[in-house]
């Protein structure tokens, strides 16, 4: 491949819901400009971009795929994201890297989530945002109804500029708005006919498109609305001024499947997406925290965000990066922002799907790869020692949904841990909790189909089998009445015995654990033997007496007791302390806590009465509402822990994958009756108590 300067490069994310046809529309376009020699499929597991064995076998795209190619003397970056929100990180990972977002949409069911969620990541970064409806030759699409829809959901910048023509059923004409030319696509290639008839139709969509121009300046908005006509070349600069500026969203139209309308739409993508120049520069951070300018110049320090990770257990780290200044070689050293230290760059390659290719360099502008950074993670700025700066990390979003691990074979926690260690370097949206309190290895990720994925890694790549389970509930225990007790540990049998002789009162307090005091008097028990019975009692209180959860909120109170010259010693007092303890927790009304947590759900308008419902039958009080963005509302509530372990999944169905929520804890409560009665059995099956 050449090389190409900022001006000539584009970088584009492909978005859109899951089945929209993506990584079909980028395949598409990889044969049609000859950067792949056979046009993949899909459903038979051999497109560039869906290249993992995951994607092979779930014959959908589950991580951003990149893939360049050239076209009339221009270099586009095709960065093919996920369609699926489980693995949504993929799509804010490319628009990092993008400057436009190709947002594609299927003919038959038009707008949908994934559109949305799209055209707002877009929006987010600044980036311009390109509509594509596919599959028009599929039963039952509809392009015309699609158009209406964008224009209802985004507004009058939507701008058509590519137009199917409907005869008999059949999209095979396909007519440009702005050059007002028709191609006929019956044959295979584009080729040029007359234009149709298509009566009120064309002045409508001409509308559309003054519509969109006139947004672009108030100049052009005044002309418009004195009922002045725009000339062809307003329209035509208006249209790409607009869509640089992110002002107009242009839409395109096609069929991935069978070729149709594929040159126009790249032809487009060459005249209205903005370059690496025209739109790559942004604002970073010095050492001292004050904004500095990047200006994507090839001359200037590199510098270069790390937008992906692929880590491979058997031939390491692969960093893609974005160059946004100067250009990176493999004399060029780089310091990581984030860690201080110095990389050093053994090699650059350029990425089409999995293939690699050695380039000499990877100049601003553009996007590449870096082998065996190991060092380096996602999100990691790499710049100059002389200028250094901290670009714009990227912004995930918060993993909803957490299953512990449970390997298969015993001895297999530490390989698991790495293993996921590993995973979490390639996808951030991954966390991962070694909890020592419920001794469960705890991973969390944005769905049923995300960990799957994770367990599925597990296996093929670090060799480990492991099932999930919901996590063990962390519950509490104290108790409410005070009680005073005796612990005797005697045993005197001939020789050196073991004497201690205590009463404790246990009593209610707000300390996290145990708070302990004395108030002996007389030398009943030597003050040397104090710090034996809190040791005794501070083993006791990890396992309460109700279901072997910790006990918090207790004082334990020394006050009297009896020791013995020769026999008595630090580790029978201890023994009498944890006597003590045991005669004394089962008469002091002892309860179950459960952790309480504090819930924010930002839903649409429509379900707020669905997931208040919800939250009350998850035994959850609504605190207040508040409004979010336009049509959505954050309902704010507390809710026990023990109900939210299968929230996120609620919550995803009833929205459609609108709905986000975060969820925190705040403190414990007693848990009610019937709650505490089920754990403290299911305690008892499982053998932690008696």
């Amino acid at each position: 491949m050449n090389t190409y300067q900022a001006k000539n490069i584009i970088n584009v994310a492909m978005a859109g819901h899951s089945g929209a046809g993506k990584t079909s529309l980028a395949e598409a376009m990889l044969y049609l400009a000859g950067a792949s020699d056979r046009r993949g499929k899909v459903g038979e597991g051999n497109t560039v971009c869906d290249y993992d064995p995951e994607e092979i076998r779930r014959r959908t795209s589950v991580s951003t795929a990149v893939a360049p190619f050239e076209w009339k003397n221009k270099k586009i970056n095709l960065l093919d994201t996920p369609g699926l929100f489980d693995f949504e990180g993929g799509l804010y990972e490319a628009a990092r890297a993008a400057e436009s977002v190709v947002i594609v949409l299927a003919g038959k069911s038009g707008v949908s989530v994934g559109t949305e969620k799209a055209f707002a990541a877009a929006e987010q970064r600044g980036l311009a945002k390109i509509f594509f409806v596919n599959g028009l030759c599929d039963e039952g699409s509809d392009f015309y109804g699609v158009f209406e829809d964008l224009k209802a959901s985004f507004g009058p910048s939507v701008c058509p500029i590519v137009v199917p023509y409907f005869e008999d059923g059949k999209a095979d004409k396909y007519i440009n708005m702005l050059e007002y030319k028709a191609y006929d696509y019956s044959g295979g290639k584009p080729v040029q006919v007359p234009m149709p008839d298509m009566g009120a139709r064309l002045e409508g969509l001409r509308t559309a498109i003054y519509e969109a121009v006139a947004e672009t300046s108030d100049e052009l908005f005044e002309k418009y609305f004195s009922g002045e006509e725009f000339t062809p070349e307003e329209v035509i600069i208006g249209v790409s001024q607009g869509v640089k500026r992110g002002t107009i969203s242009p839409v395109f139209c096609g069929d991935a499947m069978l070729m149709r309308g594929m040159e126009q739409f790249m032809d487009g993508l060459c005249w209205l997406a903005p370059s690496a120049a025209e739109k790559g520069g942004e604002l970073a951070v010095d050492g001292d925290g004050n904004p500095v300018e990047i200006a994507v110049n090839e001359d200037a320090a590199p510098a270069a965000i790390v937008f992906k990770t692929v880590a491979d257990p058997f031939i390491g780290k692969l960093s893609y990066v974005k160059v946004l200044s100067g250009k990176i070689t493999t004399e060029t050293q780089l310091v990581n922002m984030r860690t201080g230290n110095v990389e050093r760059i053994g090699k650059t390659v350029m990425m089409c799907g999995k293939k690699q290719e050695d380039v000499k360099a990877i100049a601003a502008g553009d996007i590449g790869a870096i082998p065996k950074l190991s060092a380096v993670n996602t999100g990691d700025t790499l710049c100059a020692p002389a200028r250094k700066i901290t670009l714009d990390p990227i912004e995930y979003p918060t993993p909803e949904m957490s299953m512990a691990v449970v390997p298969k074979n015993k001895g297999d926690e530490d390989k698991i841990a790495q293993g996921i260690m590993r995973l979490a370097e390639e996808d951030p949206t991954i966390r991962f909790v070694n909890n020592v309190e419920t001794k469960e290895m705890v991973i969390s990720g944005m769905g049923e189909q995300h960990l799957d994925v994770i367990v599925s890694k597990l296996k093929s790549k670090f060799g480990v089998d492991v099932t999930l389970r919901s996590p063990r509930v962390p519950y509490r225990e104290t108790i409410r009445k005070t009680v005073s007790v005796q612990g005797r540990h005697k045993k005197q049998t001939g020789g050196h015995g073991q004497f201690g002789d205590v009463w404790i009162e246990f009593a209610p307090c707000d300390a996290d654990g145990l708070e302990f005091a004395e108030r002996v008097v007389g030398g009943a028990v030597p003050k040397g033997f104090f710090p034996a019975v809190e040791k005794g009692l501070r083993d006791c209180i990890a396992k309460g007496p109700l279901a072997g959860y910790p006990v918090v909120g207790l004082k334990a109170t020394l006050y009297d007791g009896s020791y013995h010259p020769v026999d008595s010693s630090e580790m029978s007092f201890k023994m009498a302390a944890t006597l003590a303890y045991k005669a004394g927790m089962p008469q002091a009304n002892p309860v179950l806590l459960e952790p309480i947590g504090a819930l924010k759900v930002t839903v649409p308008d429509a379900n707020m009465g669905d997931i208040m419902g919800e939250v009350n039958k998850r035994r959850g009080r609504v605190l207040g509402m508040s409004p979010a963005d336009a049509g959505y509302q954050t309902v704010e509530a507390e809710a026990p822990m023990a109900e939210m372990h299968d929230f996120s999944t609620y919550v995803r169905q009833v929205t459609q994958g609108r709905g986000k929520f975060t969820f925190e804890f705040i403190r414990y409560e007693e848990a009610p009756a019937n709650v505490a009665q089920k754990v403290i059995e299911a305690a008892k099956a499982a053998g932690e108590v008696e």
